[in-house]
């Protein structure tokens, strides 16, 4: 992903255009942040539409067919327009002369990597916090989804030009670390040579426990048993969390998942430090936390009430439903004010743009969480939180059975050695996040075109062996990329005229807007339909050829032509290429 973004692509050239011909008409005054120039969605309104006269027509004091018309007039001279027609109430449908194209195309050959590479983040700092599992096992499929979301979140928002950090909390504070402590110990005296018989209820089952009771074992022999819980469950717990925490890692490096940060949540409340305390005493001294109590809930029962005179926070002054407990009758704190004081933190590091990428039981958290950043941060930080839905485990259709290892569900692991990387990921983002995923095991890898990730990674592979062909009649034809693509870069693209051509040089020209409106809204599934789709477009254009001999890529007694051709491939491949760097999937040059 390396390379200098392009200063402007195509759809943003001609959206300047347009806000310069409104201004020109309007007067420079005028407010043109509504505005937009997209793909129309039918195709034979022309290559592009602009809501220009839709959105200013107000504003100017003028209906908007009338406003449509004189802007319409304005662009008719611009030098990338061929026509330009107005539709409807003020629609204006354009259509760009055919050189338009090939020009896109050239940009492709010369911006080579960093071609749909995009300033629009301005270096802004975002944290992209994922997976966040509770250390107390390994990870399961139900993580997978939201550890790849979250990563290619994080790769798309870095292309778009943010300065990402991924970040993992690590929630070691609460009482289920404590089970974990009590489930390592099990296996410490199992270790020991005890027979520990059923795992009791309440405990943790899985045979992954093994290999931290072992290691207890062989660094204190028994001594651990001559104390008290109070004694040694610190002490397991440090080692139990440590080791499954390396675990949780190898299982996200097995995907190529790695995280900048890991940050701990009992990190928050270390003595001398309670930073949670802290956030406390803040929220305190604006008069967002008072003595009170809370009114019985109404239809569903909420999980945190308690019928007593507690400690809350004001949340519902930064709309949320209701006020929300900061204290439990223990006197020790929530988790919620455990993470208003996480929150805190991250904006005190210099963030003010929070993505959170929760699982699908989380989606009721979402306003508290809200509120709470809204009152730590002064209103100047914002939050999106994106819910993965659950993953349907399935072979040939019917539901996978649960893992040994695990003790009640599948691992990732297990799950990535079966089918592989690349398949796990691009399934994983080919819907989007907040639908539920059927990841049929058997399905993902078939090599056929209902299988999207093969397919796309076929289109690259494809790209290439055309490239190996095309040395038999031209072989100084460079193996290298960059070099390739060079070599191209002066061929006759004014050649390029069948309708299928020039369709896929419309699907590369828009390949740097999908990138900038994914990122935008957080949507890196966008990025993975883009590919499906022009991964499509290719291979229908080489089985045309197969059947009509002309569209061939590779003319013998033409070599302009093929060369013309050869550059369409390259920008093909060069764009599936990029974007599959953004989900994390490799291009295979061949596919075996």
């Amino acid at each position: 992903m390396a390379g200098k973004p392009s200063t402007q692509h195509l759809f943003a050239n001609v959206l300047t255009r347009v806000q310069a011909v409104c201004a020109a008409e309007l007067g420079a005054g005028i407010d043109l942040s509504r505005v937009v120039v997209e793909p129309p969605k039918d195709p034979s309104h022309g290559d592009m539409a602009t809501n220009a006269a839709m959105v200013l027509a107000r504003e100017a004091q003028t209906k908007p067919r009338d406003l449509a018309e004189k802007i319409a007039s304005r662009l008719r001279t611009d030098d990338l327009i061929a026509s330009v027609d107005v539709a409807g109430p003020g629609f204006i449908n354009l259509t760009l002369k055919v050189s338009v194209w090939a020009d896109t195309l050239r940009a492709v050959l010369g911006e080579g990597n960093s071609y749909g590479q995009s300033a629009i983040g301005a270096g802004e700092k975002v944290n992209v916090e994922y997976v966040s599992a509770n250390p107390t096992g390994p990870m399961h499929v139900g993580h997978c989804r939201g550890a790849v979301f979250g990563d290619a979140l994080a790769s798309l928002l870095q292309f778009a030009g943010f300065d990402v950090t991924r970040e993992y909390y690590i929630n070691d504070a609460g009482a289920q670390v404590d089970v974990l402590g009590r489930s390592a110990f099990l296996r410490y005296r199992e270790a020991l040579g005890e027979s520990i018989g059923e795992i009791p209820e309440g405990l943790y089952p899985g045979d992954y426990l093994k290999p931290v009771g072992q290691a207890l074992s062989a660094e204190y022999g028994d001594q651990l048993l001559t104390m008290n819980e109070g004694a040694w469950l610190p002490v397991v717990r440090a080692k139990a969390i440590a080791m499954m925490m390396e675990a949780i890692k190898g299982d996200l490096a097995a995907l190529n998942i790695r995280h900048d940060v890991f940050f701990s949540e009992r990190s928050l409340v270390e003595s001398g430090n309670n930073r949670v305390a802290q956030t406390v005493d803040f929220l305190r001294s604006k008069d967002d936390v008072y003595e009170g109590r809370l009114p019985p809930p109404k239809g569903a029962p909420v999980d945190d009430y308690e019928d007593r005179e507690q400690t809350l926070f004001r949340a519902t002054a930064y709309g949320d439903d209701v006020d929300r407990p900061l204290l439990k009758s223990d006197g020790s704190y929530t988790y919620f004010a455990s993470d208003i004081a996480y929150h805190k933190n991250k904006f005190d590091r210099g963030f003010r743009n929070l993505v959170d990428v929760w699982g699908a039981d989380h989606g009721g958290y979402i306003k508290r969480v809200e509120a709470a950043i809204k009152a730590v941060t002064l209103g100047k930080a914002t939050l999106d939180v994106k819910i993965v839905q659950l993953v349907k485990l399935l072979r040939n259709g019917e539901p996978v059975k649960m893992s040994k290892r695990s003790g009640d569900f599948v691992t990732l692991r297990e799950v990535v050695e079966e089918v592989g990387k690349d398949a796990v990921r691009f399934m994983m983002l080919y819907r989007k996040n907040d639908a539920v995923l059927d990841f049929d095991l058997a399905k993902v890898i078939e090599q056929s075109r209902e299988n999207p990730v093969f397919y796309v990674q076929y289109g690259h592979a494809r790209g290439h062996s055309v490239f190996r062909n095309a040395r038999e009649t031209i072989p100084d034809l460079p193996e290298e990329a960059a070099a390739r693509a060079s070599f191209l870069a002066d061929a006759a693209l004014d050649r390029l005229t069948d309708p299928a051509e020039l369709d896929l040089l419309r699907r590369l020209a828009l390949y740097p807007r999908t990138v900038e409106a994914a990122a935008t809204a957080h949507e890196p599934h966008r990025i993975a339909f883009y590919l499906y789709d022009l991964a499509s477009e290719f291979h229908a254009l080489w089985t045309r050829g197969r059947d009509l001999p002309y569209l061939r890529f590779i003319i013998n007694n033409d070599a302009d032509l093929t060369k013309a051709r050869l550059a369409m491939v390259q920008g093909v491949v060069s764009v599936l290429a990029s974007g599959l760097a953004v989900l994390g999937v490799d291009a295979p040059d061949e596919m075996r």
